[in-house]
């Protein structure tokens, strides 16, 4: 459903978020390793992340990525979607056609809507805080 760039950029945002919590900020070979993604790939993303301020990135000595707690509860997975594929997952076609619309639908149209508004209502209903809280519980896990 996501694309790989979206799949390691949630991994990656909940693995930094989860670290956050325990007061740890994370470097790029560790996220990588951690999200089983290419390096190249993976600071390519989190630049785009840090661009949009879902995650900080810090340079130099003692440095990496992390996000400030106090923020957790307010980033959706809505937005680091968004901040990585636009909003094509809210509003595209089920089978990827540009001409698609309520006017002129395609065969997938109506039993597509009903999944796509589903999907978007969990990913702007969840947040970071719950899935590294959930992490840190041990609840749920980041494992590859």
């Amino acid at each position: 459903m996501f694309s790989k760039t979206c799949e390691y950029g949630i991994r990656a945002t909940i693995f930094i978020a989860s670290q956050s919590y325990q007061n740890h900020r994370v470097g790029l070979k560790d996220i990588a390793k951690k999200i089983d993604s290419p390096e190249a790939f993976t600071a390519k993303i989190l630049q785009i992340l840090s661009k949009n301020n879902i995650i900080h990135s810090i340079k130099g000595v003692g440095g990496g990525f992390d996000i400030p707690k106090e923020m957790m509860s307010q980033i959706t997975l809505a937005q680091i979607v968004t901040a990585l594929e636009g909003n094509q997952v809210f509003t595209g076609c089920g089978l990827g056609l540009h001409h698609c619309s309520e006017d002129h639908p395609c065969p997938v149209h109506e039993k597509f809507k009903s999944i796509r508004n589903e999907l978007s209502y969990m990913l702007e209903t969840t947040n970071l805080e719950e899935l590294a809280m959930g992490i840190k519980s041990g609840d749920t896990f980041l494992r590859y």
